[in-house]
């Protein structure tokens, strides 16, 4: 089924989501939403949703990016749910991410983020998860997590000068972002 994405305003959107016992997470009302919760990412082509992002307070989040034609220049990410997810940067090295998101639509903006970071979580099964992940895929998981903590991409936007809408990305602002990217892909390999 897919769900109504809250737009930036939604007081869902800043609250941090609750954390789910295994009991919860296995219910089959959980498994269903879970499952909504995909269909919704891929309908709206977002690379990422967090679960409060459709009024859901819960600390779940699905990635995926597959030839996505919003975000042409990221490497495929396969389908990842990531459930009460931590995640820790492994120093303290940053690159400038040019983001954008569901709930705030038309709008894009500058923001740093870790290079390499420990994601640790539950997978929608509650088995373990605990990997390095590096680059655009890292920033993907910071985005998405940062819902899950009542933020979005816009707090995290230092210069706001760089605010942009997406058409004037496309004009003014990709073919340099994409050329940074691709070189962090080159170099982290993701």
């Amino acid at each position: 089924m897919i769900l109504k994405i809250a737009q930036i305003g939604e007081p869902v959107l800043r609250k941090t989501a609750d954390k789910l016992s295994i009991e919860t997470l296995l219910s089959e009302e959980t498994q269903s939403f879970i499952d909504s919760l995909v269909e919704t990412m891929r309908h709206a082509n977002g690379a990422g949703l967090a679960a409060n992002q459709v009024f859901m307070p819960l600390q779940i989040c699905a990635i995926e990016v597959h030839n996505n034609p919003r975000y042409p220049y990221k490497p495929n990410i396969p389908l990842t749910v990531l459930v009460n997810p931590i995640l820790s940067p492994l120093d303290d090295a940053t690159f400038i991410n040019y983001e954008g998101c569901l709930s705030v639509p038309n709008l894009r903006g500058e923001v740093p983020r870790y290079i390499k970071l420990r994601v640790q979580a539950w997978d929608r099964h509650g088995g373990p998860i605990d990997e390095v992940v590096h680059g655009l895929k890292a920033a993907t998981f910071q985005h998405e997590v940062d819902h899950l903590n009542g933020k979005l991409f816009l707090d995290r936007v230092e210069n706001t000068a760089s605010l942009c809408t997406w058409e004037n990305f496309e004009k003014f602002h990709a073919l340099s972002f994409i050329k940074r990217a691709k070189a962090l892909v080159e170099q982290t390999g993701s």
